[in-house]
């Protein structure tokens, strides 16, 4: 039996990556078909997402049973958990950046069909026939809503760390319920949409922006579930919580994107901010600003070297 010298963990042999690869090219394929309309597409992408499903759920068991039966989440391992979970929520914002980009582009500079063709007026935004939602009604509610289970989240956190598992549980029980009170909020809110999916790109982005944002909250909801049944077994030490701790990463991250989708997408603040925009950036601002930064560093530039020769100097006698 050889004894272990580094702190890090060298996992176990395991069937799960093998599986995981398998269940999604089982939903890729499915989902191609589906499209396709071919036979058994249905079947093959449900079955592929349910394999997916009792993959994660075993390997994270595994994951759990390597922190707590192994002590195998030494410092070192630990440093490199919370950098792979701080990269995916990176890759996360990267991903909703993509619809935040697509709906300014259109938001800020309207277009009319075959306006890349033959230079015809300007659209106008939202285009003609959209009604948008007033943001301060159901919008606002569910701004609310997260914004409060924000809080009882980092209440649920700070319990944890005063080794308080009872009001820990209060925490998150609440925390669940909201998550769950904002799905049903948004569910309603869609079904009473005055536009499709299809009915340009307001219509587009608005549902791909928010939509994700509320598949994100629907796993959030699901994470902070599984980490109140950990709580319930005692399972969060104030020293060793790191499932929790990423759970509350994810649910803040799902806050900001929120905050950020009512703030230029229900109410169209990038619009509305753009005639001052307008007027500050103009080419003779820029230019000035410019001058006074150049001339800002030359002074501060020369002020540096200066008091370094000053010091070599006294240094010298």
């Amino acid at each position: 039996m050889s004894h272990q010298t580094h702190p890090y963990h060298l996992v176990h042999p395991s069937p799960w990556p093998a599986l995981a690869a398998t269940a999604l090219l089982m939903v890729t394929l499915g989902m191609a078909m589906f499209m396709h309309q071919k036979t058994g597409g249905v079947f093959l992408l449900a079955g592929g997402f349910a394999v997916v499903l009792y993959t994660m759920f075993v390997w994270w068991r595994d994951v759990v049973h390597e922190a707590r039966v192994d002590h195998a989440h030494t410092p070192a391992v630990s440093r490199g958990l919370r950098a792979g979970m701080a990269l995916f929520i990176t890759s996360e914002v990267l991903f909703f950046a993509a619809f935040f980009w697509a709906f300014f582009d259109s938001s800020t500079l309207p277009k009319l069909p075959l306006a890349d063709t033959w230079a015809i007026a300007p659209g106008v935004w939202p285009p003609a026939g959209i009604h948008p939602f007033d943001p301060f009604h159901l919008p606002f509610l569910n701004t609310l809503i997260l914004l409060l289970s924000g809080s009882t989240v980092t209440w649920a956190h700070y319990a944890i760390l005063q080794n308080n598992r009872k009001e820990a549980i209060i925490a998150l029980w609440y925390t669940v319920i909201l998550g769950i009170l904002f799905t049903c909020c948004q569910a309603f809110e869609y079904t009473h949409a005055a536009f499709g999916f299809k009915q340009g790109i307001y219509a587009t982005t608005f549902f791909m922006a928010t939509g994700f944002h509320g598949f994100h909250v629907l796993v959030g909801t699901i994470f902070l579930a599984v980490c109140l049944a950990r709580t319930y077994k005692g399972q969060f030490t104030p020293e060793k919580h790191l499932g929790f701790e990423f759970a509350a990463w994810y649910w803040h991250f799902v806050d900001v994107v929120w905050i950020f989708l009512f703030t230029f997408v229900y109410c169209n603040m990038a619009n509305r901010l753009m005639p001052i925009f307008e007027t500050i950036f103009t080419g003779t601002n820029m230019l000035i600003a410019f001058v006074l930064l150049a001339v800002a560093a030359v002074y501060f530039g020369w002020k540096m070297l200066t008091s370094r020769a000053f010091d070599k100097v006294a240094r010298y006698h």
